[in-house]
C-alpha cells in the first residue's frame, strides 16, 4: 500500500482554555499509556478547533505533580495533529491498516507527544477514511467515542448533544481508602503450567489475523490444542471484561462524564471444570460475576488501587491477556456509526 503526504496541520482550540492540571483518577492512572486506535471508513478544520475549546484536556500533555502522580496538563501550547493523505494503489492488505492511523514516538517520555493524532487518508475510488489515536489515559471507549461525535455534530454546524463533564474527583479514593474485597482482576495472571520460564517471561509482539473457520475446524484445533498443551484439568484459566462503572456507581457519573470509567473485571476457573460443565453454566458463572459487580465492589476497587504503592503494576498489556487466559471487550454497544462529519455515516 503506498501513500503519499499530501498535508500536516497542527489544530489548536479556537479560543483561549484553562490552564491547569487535570487530576486522573486511579482508573486513569492503570490504563495503558497507548493512544487508543479506530479508522473510520465513509463513502464517496475549523470543526475540531471549536470542539477543542470544550474537550480542551485533548489538546494537552501528560507530565506528573510533585508528588510523582500521573497528570493531564491542559495549556495553550498543546496541539493534536491533523495529518491529510492520499493513497495511491489498492487497499488490500489487512496487515497494513494500522498505516491509517498517525504513528506515535514513545521514546521521548510522556510530555513528548500529543494526546489524539488524527489522519484523513483518500482512496483512489473515491472514499475516505479518518484513522483516529485517543490517548487512553484521557478516558475509555465512551469517553473517545463523545469526543468523536461532538466532532462530527460541529462540522455540521450542529451543538454537542452533551457537553463533556471534566472533573474526574468523583471517582476518588475515600480517604482512608478500604477495599473491602478480594480483587482477583488485578492478581497476576495464571502462566502455562507446560510453559517454560523464558516462555512465560517473553514479550513477543502481537500479530493481528483474520481467519473464517467452520464449526468442524473449530473443534479439530480444539482438540489438538488440549493435547498440544497437556496442562490437566487443575490448570487455572482468567477471563477479563471490562465492565462500565458509571451507571453502576451510586449515584451515577453524570452525563458526559470525560474519563476511564472501565473496571477490569475476571473470574478465574479451571479447564477441567469448565471441560466437563455445559456451556450453560459458564455463562452462569460469568453472569454471576457480573451481578457482583455493584457500587460497594467498584468503590472497593478504588480503594485498593489507591493503596497500591506502584501503580505500573497493575497496568495491563498484551503479556495479561495471552494462554491460558482470556480478554473479552465488547464494542457492539459503542454509538461508533453515529459520527457523521457530512460524509453520511461511516460504513465500517
Amino acid at each position: 500500500m503506498e501513500i503519499t503526504i499530501k498535508e500536516s496541520t497542527i489544530v489548536r482550540p479556537a479560543k483561549d482554555t484553562p490552564k491547569r492540571s487535570l487530576w486522573n483518577s486511579n482508573l486513569d492512572i492503570v490504563m495503558t499509556r497507548y493512544h487508543l486506535p479506530t479508522i473510520y471508513y465513509y463513502k464517496p478544520n475549523e470543526a475540531l478547533s471549536k470542539i477543542l475549546v470544550p474537550f480542551y484536556p485533548i489538546a494537552g500533555r501528560l507530565g506528573y505533580d510533585e508528588n510523582g502522580r500521573l497528570e493531564i496538563i491542559c495549556n495553550a501550547e498543546a496541539e493534536t495533529t491533523s495529518v491529510m493523505e492520499h493513497l495511491i494503489g489498492d487497499f488490500t492488505e489487512n496487515s497494513q491498516v494500522f498505516r491509517l492511523v498517525p504513528k506515535v514516538d514513545y521514546s521521548g517520555g510522556i510530555s513528548s507527544y500529543p494526546l489524539l493524532v488524527l489522519q484523513v487518508t483518500k482512496f483512489k475510488c473515491g472514499g475516505v477514511c479518518l484513522g483516529v489515536g485517543f490517548q487512553h489515559t484521557l478516558g475509555d471507549g465512551t469517553a473517545a467515542l463523545h469526543f468523536i461525535n461532538s466532532w462530527a455534530d460541529t462540522s455540521r454546524d450542529l451543538s454537542p448533544a452533551i457537553a463533556p463533564f471534566i472533573d474526574r474527583t468523583l471517582v476518588r479514593a475515600r480517604d482512608p481508602p478500604t477495599p473491602k474485597f478480594h480483587h482477583v482482576e488485578y492478581d497476576p495472571p495464571p502462566v502455562l503450567k507446560s510453559a517454560s520460564k523464558s516462555q512465560s517471561n517473553d514479550h513477543k509482539p502481537s500479530i493481528v489475523s483474520t481467519f473464517k473457520l467452520t464449526a468442524d475446524q473449530l473443534n479439530t484445533l480444539k482438540a489438538k490444542a488440549n493435547v498440544a498443551n497437556a496442562n490437566g484439568a487443575d490448570q487455572d484459566t482468567k477471563l477479563y471484561f471490562p465492565v462500565d462503572g458509571g451507571y453502576r456507581l451510586d449515584p451515577p457519573l453524570p452525563a458526559g462524564y470525560f474519563g476511564n470509567v472501565i473496571f477490569k473485571t475476571a473470574l478465574i476457573a479451571q479447564a477441567g471444570d469448565l471441560e466437563t460443565e455445559s456451556f450453560t453454566d459458564t455463562i452462569k458463572r460469568i453472569h454471576e460475576r457480573l451481578n457482583q459487580i455493584n457500587d460497594e465492589y467498584l468503590s472497593s476497587t478504588i480503594d485498593y488501587i489507591e493503596k497500591v504503592s506502584d501503580l505500573n503494576t497493575l497496568i495491563t498489556g498484551p503479556h495479561t491477556f495471552r494462554c491460558p487466559n482470556l480478554i473479552v471487550v465488547p464494542w457492539n454497544w459503542l454509538p461508533i456509526y453515529e459520527a457523521d462529519f457530512g460524509w453520511g455515516r461511516p460504513i465500517y
